[in-house]
């Protein structure tokens, strides 16, 4: 009788181990499961709510503020300046490509450029991926912000919007004469006649200014070359717009640097009509 009740408690104790195993395996996965989720869900920052009921289609891309290499490259004001990131946007691109329920892009565009490099970088992505997708400038899409436009299948703006603004500046500002007044002397120590060429605390010579207006033309020529290409219009008339003016939409449209006047209602539309969807059913995941 004692050996009996002695194998009949260890084989009670043995199923409710693997009981209480298979409870903690459970609870590791769905744990597990939690915080991959989550860290997903966190990278589509500012549109978590349509996203949890599984209706949204259109992946909205902020291009809003200055357009940066890094957040701080240009010591803006961390958290209170908006900035726009290759390594940021391309993460969003990423994550709208892999997610099966995304149909399309709408790129929300209110920034009136940066960095040339940092811009072209995601005009790339935007043109190679396979996912529509559509640019609703609203106060400003110029410089660097329109080079990323051009790159979408299309561009909505209204006719409030500065637009274009094709062109590249190297201006800083020149203050050799104020240290002059204040007694402040600066001393050139260089490896090369040109090693600190555009320094703030020297005037520019003759021959510096030629080379920075030399890498200013390059800059210029590939800017023109490829809005030329993204938007399908002759090199000679975008060269002809290339002054670094800004042009109000309905100018832009006559030019032929946006395609409509509208707003994200109208890119509602044009989705529904690229994807062959009814417009009701076009849902912007913000």
């Amino acid at each position: 009788m004692y050996i009996y009740s002695t194998r009949a408690n260890l084989s009670y104790m043995k199923k409710f181990l693997m009981l209480v195993v298979t409870l903690l395996l459970l609870l590791g996965t769905f744990y597990a499961g939690l915080r991959v989720y989550g860290a997903w869900n966190d990278e589509w920052s500012g549109y978590n709510a349509s996203l949890l009921d599984y209706r949204c289609n259109i992946a909205v891309i902020p291009i809003q503020g200055d357009i940066v290499p890094y957040v701080g490259a240009y010591g803006e004001d961390l958290g209170v300046t908006p900035v726009v990131t290759p390594d940021d946007t391309l993460r969003l691109i990423r994550y709208a490509e892999a997610d099966p329920l995304i149909k399309g892009m709408l790129l929300r565009v209110d920034s009136y450029g940066g960095s040339p490099a940092s811009s072209e970088i995601i005009a790339n992505a935007i043109k190679r991926s396979s996912l529509p997708s559509a640019a609703v400038i609203r106060d400003g899409g110029t410089s660097a912000a329109y080079l990323i436009s051009s790159a979408s299948r299309r561009i909505i703006a209204s006719e409030f919007s500065n637009i274009g603004s094709i062109g590249i500046t190297m201006s800083y500002l020149d203050y050799s004469k104020q240290n002059t007044d204040q007694g402040i002397n600066y001393v050139e120590l260089t490896s090369g006649k040109f090693k600190d060429a555009g320094s703030e605390n020297r005037s520019l010579t003759l021959e510096e200014k030629g080379l920075f207006q030399r890498d200013l033309k390059f800059g210029l020529d590939h800017f023109i070359n490829i809005v030329a290409k993204n938007r399908n219009i002759p090199v000679e008339d975008v060269t002809k717009l290339a002054d670094g003016s800004s042009l109000p939409g309905k100018l832009a449209l006559e030019h032929k640097l946006i395609d409509e006047i509208g707003d994200e209602e109208s890119a509602r539309a044009w989705f529904a009509s690229e994807i062959g969807a009814d417009i009701n059913e076009i849902i912007f995941c913000e």
